[in-house]
């Protein structure tokens, strides 16, 4: 059976042959192609320089069918994105015609026009909406909400990403929770190291996301100023890029915090979880939407107790005992909370046990198989693999 996975994320390549992208879609891709006979990967692809941080884009017999990417951004996009489909559209057209299922992540803009031509097109179809189900701003959140409850079921297989004691849908119950994650069994295996407080040497914290505003990196580096009265050698370790961080990083020159703070940029996931394994605590004071955010999977993972807010999925992981929720922090109550837990080794050693206990229930082995029993059910066949 072949699979067609055709989605917005940006690709780089081919300089070497082999196509590079960044964050949790090249394991997760390559989770699913395991899935199938053959996987086409229909995704646009940059010529341009790669940038740092990103993986290869593997899979089992998997190839990637370039399409040029969508200029601008914001409202520039919109318009432009017509002229864009001129372009591509056919191409879309074509590969999901050759291949026996389409898989359209959303949001993102290609992933919905794949899902709309495989509607046409009546292609067994899986669409997992990777963003914050819960949250509903614009009309395009609206109309993936909408085509979602209308066309779940049957051969359609609709998964949101979260995860509550309550379905997704109260319109359409064929609507499933389905979890993010991109570690595999074996790497959390090797990861998962109950923690002890530091006798000696630097406390050292840690933060990893899309440096935008509402993720909480500016009140981890506010709070940070707070914490050094009680830790004076702490440091903090903030990964990732992003539009904000020119202001984190001015940011933390204005508070003197230089000497305590190493930005490192974008950065391959295998080096996210080489970083986990040197912090102690892993700070997350979101404030944006959320969906099922992977990194504080890495960081329980790696056995980190976790300080974070009661957004989202949040609560359902932290509340286990492995960290501790927070209503909006100020700088000051983070900073609290930090004091907290690095100021208790007992706390912290059960915080540690919990974090890989956890982590454990949210392995890619286990998101892949979810995946694919719901889809080998839906799709009425015993296997993915050769069937017609």
């Amino acid at each position: 059976m072949k699979l067609a996975v055709v989605s917005h994320k940006v690709c780089w390549g081919p300089a070497d042959a082999i196509f590079k992208t960044d964050g949790g879609f090249p394991v997760q891709v390559k989770a699913i192609s395991e899935l199938f006979d053959e996987t086409v990967v229909v995704v646009p692809c940059e010529r341009s320089p790669e940038p740092t941080g990103i993986t290869p884009l593997t899979g089992q017999n998997l190839s990637v069918r370039p399409l040029s990417v969508p200029k601008g951004t914001g409202m520039q996009r919109k318009v432009g994105f017509a002229f864009w489909l001129l372009e591509n559209g056919l191409i879309i057209w074509r590969e999901i015609g050759r291949a026996d299922a389409v898989h359209a992540p959303i949001p993102g803009d290609v992933g919905t026009i794949g899902m709309l031509i495989a509607l046409v097109r009546r292609k067994p179809l899986f669409v997992r909406h990777c963003g914050n189900w819960a949250v509903r701003r614009t009309c395009a959140e609206f109309f993936w909400k909408w085509a979602m409850e209308r066309f779940a079921g049957g051969r359609n297989v609709m998964m949101a990403t979260g995860g509550n004691d309550s379905p997704p849908s109260q319109e359409n119950a064929n609507i499933k929770w389905i979890f993010s994650t991109s570690l595999t069994q074996r790497e959390m295996a090797a990861a998962a190291v109950t923690r002890e407080l530091p006798a000696c040497g630097p406390l050292r914290l840690a933060i990893a996301c899309r440096q935008e505003e509402g993720k909480g990196t500016d009140v981890v580096i506010e709070s940070l100023a707070k914490v050094i009265e009680r830790f004076p050698s702490v440091t903090l370790d903030v990964v990732g890029d992003g539009a904000f961080l020119p202001e984190l990083k001015k940011r933390a020159n204005t508070l003197g915090l230089q000497q305590h703070i190493v930005f490192h940029g974008r950065v391959e996931q295998k080096r996210v979880v080489e970083l986990m394994k040197h912090a102690h605590i892993f700070c997350y004071p979101t404030s944006s939407s959320e969906g099922f955010p992977k990194v504080v999977l890495e960081a329980l993972a790696s056995g980190l107790p976790v300080i974070t807010t009661k957004v989202s999925v949040l609560p359902d992981l932290i509340r286990r005992g492995c960290g501790i929720l927070l209503e909006a922090p100020t700088s000051e109550e983070l900073a609290a909370a930090i004091g907290t837990v690095a100021s208790d080794p007992v706390l912290y050693r059960r915080m540690s046990e919990c974090a890989t206990t956890v982590a454990y229930d949210y392995t890619l082995e286990k998101w892949r198989d979810q995946i694919g029993e719901a889809l080998r059910r839906s799709w009425q066949v015993a296997s993915l693999t050769s069937a017609t």
